[in-house]
């Protein structure tokens, strides 16, 4: 722990770290100079069964090999996007458009056309790879579909086929030269006009978060990690991927989150470190109840984006006999920000979201005057260091909006700070939905439930879950002589955006609650439905 007395909720960056001009590229390198021959990937398929493995010398090997055919087909400054599930080829592609140059966009396995073409449009990507399908999601045909109207997007390429992936690779090319502040991807985060927005991450932010996050947790070279957290996300291919890189660990990739096959992973291959968001950790719990593993390989669980139940992590810690570490960050940021430790107290673990990583500023500003709020006041979490994001892909007004000109980036979440310099989350800003950690957003759901012909009018809000922290629910003012049919709504819904996004709960109201500016109060909204008042169809 920092030992600081503060007065005012004003973090200072702390030195005990340095941050080192890494890029994606370079660390893979310096692994697999180090420790050439130690195991660095292995492949989990559907049935939870290990596959194919790389040591770290092979992975850089046919990252080289992918990154010189990239070179024969794209110039360095492109973009590529990623739609596939956690496979070994989306860690390959990583390390390889790094070497390349180019910058990596991903995107969602669960996306719908319209998402997808949202994605790639706003990117400005120029190549597409993907797997044929996805747990019934038929991406192949969704992804010649969308390609067709986007004249930019020069190929669609399935990752499986390795005579496509890796065309060109014979073709005589020269590495560029990659700086650490380069863009090395684009990840589509919270948007309030109907879509997300680009976060350009560069290589400096996402190499040194990874790194500092897995050095304050304690892992140890040669240890195991089972990554099941999704690729498309700074959780999966910037923490887990990234993080093992940098600590000389083995990295399971799971293809899909399933918790008992996830449990006797744990037991056959003596996994150390898991890393979840709530709603898995219960699931693995449950699992675990109904048919009991060895476990005690176990030494850390990390979780976080959304506040974690102490009752979830006192079964964790008591269950599984391992320490629990909280994180709380967002995609702008690389992403964590804040960052328990193992000798913190239960209390700091369950209450905290902990103190900032190293060279990280990190302060509670009140949102009206932008003003640092004195130690225990409620203000919104803000931070300033390196490894906040380049800014919104073509998107100033954004960028402007959320990092001032003193470079404080506004997270949009409110907390609180204690003079200790531990960070509090107690609510949100923005009306950004976390359901079981993957952020959901009310204008994209409702722009697309105001299409349906029965509606005039809706409103989307999270309600509290115990298994998911938030569902969604939505409250609809309906055309003059409709009805309410809850199932042609959800069916609307679910052909045309991912299944999570589908309200869970339908509201039927016959006028809003109003602002006096004529604005819907969604908060008066959330508590009819959690009092009762409303009741759902």
């Amino acid at each position: 722990m920092y030992k600081v007395h503060l007065t005012e909720s004003y973090f200072p960056a702390q030195v005990e770290d340095e941050v080192l001009d890494t890029t994606v590229a370079s660390i893979i390198r310096e692994r697999a100079a180090r420790t050439p021959n130690a195991e660095a990937l292995v492949e989990c398929d559907m049935d939870g069964i290990l596959r194919r493995r790389w040591t770290f010398e092979e992975l850089l090997k046919d990252a080289e090999t992918l990154a010189r055919a990239l070179l024969s087909r794209y110039k360095p400054g492109e973009r590529i996007a990623v739609w596939a599930p956690n496979i070994p080829e989306w860690v390959i592609i990583e390390y390889a458009a790094a070497i390349a140059g180019l910058t990596l966009v991903t995107a969602n396995p669960a996306n719908k056309a319209r998402e997808l073409k949202y994605v790639l449009e706003q990117s400005r990507s120029v190549g597409l790879f993907i797997v044929n399908e996805y747990r019934g999601n038929p991406m192949a045909r969704i992804a010649a579909e969308v390609a067709s109207q986007i004249p930019a997007i020069r190929e669609v390429v399935d990752l499986k086929d390795h005579s496509a992936l890796f065309a060109g690779q014979n073709k005589p090319a020269a590495f560029p030269e990659v700086k650490p502040d380069d863009p090395a991807q684009v990840q589509y985060t919270s948007g309030t006009t109907g879509f997300p927005k680009g976060a350009v991450l560069h290589h400096r932010g996402l190499t040194n978060n990874s790194r500092m996050i897995y050095k304050r947790a304690g892992v140890r070279e040669g240890e195991t990690s089972l990554n099941f957290m999704p690729m498309f996300h700074t959780s999966g291919c910037a923490i887990a991927t990234l993080g093992a890189m940098q600590g000389g660990m083995r990295m399971i990739i799971a293809k899909v989150f399933e918790p008992n096959r996830m449990l006797d992973i744990v037991e056959a291959e003596r996994v150390e470190a898991l890393s979840g968001v709530p709603t898995m950790l219960v699931a693995m719990l449950e699992a675990q109840a109904a048919r009991p593993r060895d476990l005690s390989s176990i030494e850390r669980t990390t979780s976080g984006g959304s506040m974690v139940p102490p009752e979830l992590i006192r079964k964790i810690t008591s269950g599984l006999g391992c320490e629990f570490i909280t994180v709380y960050g967002q995609t702008e940021t690389s992403p964590v920000l804040t960052q328990t430790r193992g000798s913190d107290t239960f209390e700091d673990v369950c209450d905290t979201v902990g103190q900032a990583l190293p060279l990280i500023e990190i302060s509670i500003r009140d949102p009206q005057t932008n003003t640092v709020t004195p130690v225990g006041a409620q203000g919104e979490i803000c931070s300033r260091g390196y490894c906040n994001m380049l800014g919104y892909n073509d998107n100033p007004k954004a960028t402007a909006e959320a990092i001032d000109a003193e470079g404080w980036l506004h997270t949009g979440d409110l907390g609180t700070m204690d003079s200790r310099g531990y960070v509090k989350v107690t609510g949100r800003v923005k009306e950004m939905i976390i359901r079981g950690g993957e952020n959901l957003f009310p204008a994209e759901i409702e722009n697309v439930i105001l299409e349906h012909p029965t509606v005039a009018e809706c409103a989307v809000v999270g309600l509290p879950d115990e298994r998911w922290g938030e569902i969604v629910a939505c409250f609809v003012r309906l055309n003059l002589g409709a009805t309410l049919n809850r199932d042609a709504l959800v069916a609307h819904c679910r052909e045309r955006m991912s299944a999570q996004k589908t309200p869970v709960k339908w509201f039927e109201v016959i006028a809003w609650p109003l602002t006096g500016s004529g604005k819907i109060q969604k908060f008066v909204l959330r508590e009819q439905a959690v009092s009762g008042a409303l009741m759902p169809h």
